[in-house]
């Protein structure tokens, strides 16, 4: 295999393996939850096992021999506790996780490195001793309830396993024998399956005789506290024969009531508890199209495509400048037809912008499910018991984003879990829930995504926050702070509250480099926090980054571009309604003040020479609640613009999101509006460097 098609091959495995692991991480945090009760669902416990399966599999196939004998080990842990062979306890999830976060490490590694690998040992050992537990043998149930041979004889070892569970449970058990149509059965067999484990559990499904000819029948062993009755009165279907068994007494099984051997297909069936699946009955062959629609792609690709679609937007903003100026010419109808042709380019252009973004934006579903073994693994290290409520998970951003968020994100929890939330003898003694709660919420704001993090602990305490920046010298002992200000010294390079250090905070570093991704992100984080009460992160982020309509404004004799979903609107404004509170300019828009930032000043550019002097152009922004007027020279209008990295070389410069590229060939920098707004409101009068 070609080096190139060996690289496409390892891509193609990394993103099978992560779809895998995303359904793994929530299957296991559904099965902790079932700990204390110890009795876990078998359909969850079955949804784990074959995640491993399939990893052992592909591992196997790639020719990754830790992968693969990590997984298989996790596959034998797991069917040795759906066989009961294995005690269902707290030390057992526990390495299970554990082992989960081995497998992430490991396919991390080779993301980078095909010859990446880890010291399974430990683990291993781990596992091992996962598997041994005292299991109580007990006198056989099946013997009481003087089940038919032929049946047990077919079960397979799980199907007993799950019998003896509902045995165990005190559940009835009962064999429904139902006949359908040839043409159907497997549909009606899925949907009675589905209603009969809402009250129960279907233990096997197996082939019967049928009576009437061009019709199949079956027989379901099922476990519930419903009696006959309710049976029939909850699957509503007529010829349906119920045999009990155990404590309620059992009718004459009725004639013809008889278990054949099962066919190899319904032997399968059987096995796994999913409806048979026959030949075509007249001999034709049976479609081989796939069943999905869904084409997984690469996110570079879609870079790729993304940037063309860039140029294709300066293309077209340049024939509109060339257009402009065959207006002016005696080229007049030339020009009409260009406008004409222009238009419906655009019109093209934008239904191709929009293609291209719609595939690039993905649930935060997918980001969230990842945070919930993060809270469990930090809540199991404090000691904590907290639940997560997640919320808006249907809410959609760019790709790029939310992989570019993840890492704020999960500090912003572990924070609100170790700073913020109190161990179960403090909320004990506070009157609270021994159980902590971290809320974890979505939702699409016009053009910005907010993610909102709260918690109900402790608040966050002011006048500790203000000792702890005495103590670093961030502030002097005499500095008044409002609440805002003091909060934004969470954010302070070096700061924090903590006495001790521990592995999850308290080593002065995390959340000023949350603040300073989620700036790079063109987003904004704002803190609020009641004693006692608890506390709130509120991330709010643009949807996408990729091509965004701009305000052009002109400074001086510099142009600059304002991403537009963060302009509310433009005003002209008197001089003399400027007002100065607390050395800051401020002006009153329909009852509310909102400071000015001067651009010209915050850039140290010198004056320009305005013909109006006594007038002002102003950009009102706003992210998230807060609002700033950016004061501008002249604002020259709106345009599609591709937002480029400054790269490393420049990227430490404040208020700069980017560059762009005009129509007319100019390049112009892109204001990072969220960046601004927080230098502003800390005071700063200069970002000049």
């Amino acid at each position: 295999m070609s080096d190139k098609n060996s690289s496409q091959a390892l891509k193609d495995f990394i993103s099978e393996t992560e779809e895998i692991i995303g359904s793994l991480n929530l299957d296991l945090v559904n099965l902790a939850d079932s700990v204390d009760s110890g009795d876990c669902d078998p359909d969850v416990l079955n949804g784990i096992f074959r995640g491993a399966h399939s990893i052992k599999g592909l591992a196997g196939m790639f020719g990754f021999d830790d992968l693969s004998e990590l997984s298989h080990s996790m596959e034998n842990l797991l069917d040795g506790l759906r066989l009961g062979k294995v005690p269902f306890n707290q030390f057992l999830v526990d390495t299970l996780f554990s082992s989960l976060d081995v497998l992430i490490n490991l396919i991390d590694g080779k993301s980078n490195d095909e010859n990446f690998t880890l010291d399974l040992s430990p683990i291993l050992a781990q596992m091992s001793q996962a598997a041994v537990g005292d299991v109580q043998a007990e006198e056989d149930p099946l013997a009481i309830l003087n089940i038919d041979s032929s049946i047990l004889n077919v079960l397979t070892e799980y199907e007993e396993h799950r019998l003896l569970e509902n045995i165990r449970k005190g559940r009835h058990i009962h064999m429904l024998r139902m006949d359908f149509d040839l043409a159907s059965f497997d549909q009606e067999l899925a949907e009675i399956t589905q209603q009969l484990k809402q009250q129960g559990e279907v233990v096997s499904t197996l082939p019967s005789v049928g009576d009437i000819s061009e019709r199949i029948a079956f027989q379901i062993l099922y476990g519930s506290d419903l009696n006959p009755a309710d049976i029939e009165l909850l699957l509503s279907r007529e010829n349906i024969d119920i045999h009990t068994y155990g404590d309620v007494v059992a009718e004459p099984e009725p004639e013809g009531f008889v278990l054949e051997e099962p066919s190899a297909v319904a032997t399968v069936a059987a096995e796994s508890q999913l409806p048979a699946v026959v030949a075509d009955v007249d001999g034709g062959s049976s479609s081989l199209r796939s069943i999905s629609r869904t084409v997984r792609v690469d996110i570079d690709k879609l870079d790729l495509l993304m940037n063309i679609v860039g140029e294709l937007v300066l293309s077209k903003s340049a024939i509109v400048n060339i257009g402009d100026r065959l207006k002016k010419t005696d080229e007049k109808e030339l020009a009409t037809d260009l406008g004409k042709t222009t238009r419906i380019l655009e019109r093209r252009l934008h239904e191709l912008q929009k293609g291209v973004m719609d595939v690039r934006m993905v649930p935060v579903g997918q980001l969230f499910d990842k945070m919930t073994r993060i809270v469990r693994r930090v809540s199991n290290e404090q000691g904590k018991k907290v639940d997560l409520d997640i919320k808006g998970a249907d809410t959609e951003l760019d790709k790029l984003i939310i992989e570019d968020v993840s890492d704020p994100l999960m500090h912003i929890i572990r924070n609100a879990i170790d700073h913020g939330l109190e161990t179960p003898q403090e909320r004990r003694a506070a009157g609270k829930p021994e159980k902590g709660l971290v809320e974890l919420w979505a939702s699409q704001k016009g053009n910005h995504v907010v993610i909102e993090v709260h918690d109900d602990g402790r608040g966050i305490d002011t006048d500790k926050v203000c000792r702890k920046a005495i103590e670093k010298g961030l502030i002097s002992a005499n500095q008044t702070l409002t609440e805002e200000e003091i909060f934004e010294l969470l954010f302070m390079p070096g700061f924090s509250t903590r006495d001790e250090v521990s592995d999850l905070s308290g080593r002065g570093v995390g959340m000023d480099v949350v603040k300073n991704n989620i700036t790079a992100l063109s987003g904004m984080i704002e803190v609020k926090s009641l004693p006692g009460q608890g506390s709130s992160m509120i991330i709010t982020l643009p949807i996408t980054l990729a091509i965004i309509k701009a305000l052009i404004v002109r400074v001086g004799d510099k142009t600059y571009a304002i991403p537009i979903n963060s302009v509310l609107e433009t005003l002209m404004i008197d001089v003399d309604t400027i007002q100065t509170v607390e050395r800051r300019e401020v002006i009153e828009l329909r009852k509310n003040t909102v400071s000015l930032l001067r651009l010209d000043r915050v850039f140290d550019l010198p004056a320009a020479n305005n013909h109006n002097e006594h007038r002002l152009f102003v950009a009102i922004v706003g992210l998230a609640e807060k609002r700033m007027g950016f004061v501008v020279d002249e604002l020259l209008g709106q345009q599609d613009v591709v937002i480029k990295s400054l790269g490393k070389a420049l990227g430490f410069v404040k208020g700069i999101a980017g560059a762009a590229e005009l129509g007319n060939q100019k390049t112009i920098l892109v204001l990072d509006v969220a960046g601004l707004m927080t230098e502003a409101l800390r005071g700063e009068s200069s970002l000049h460097s």
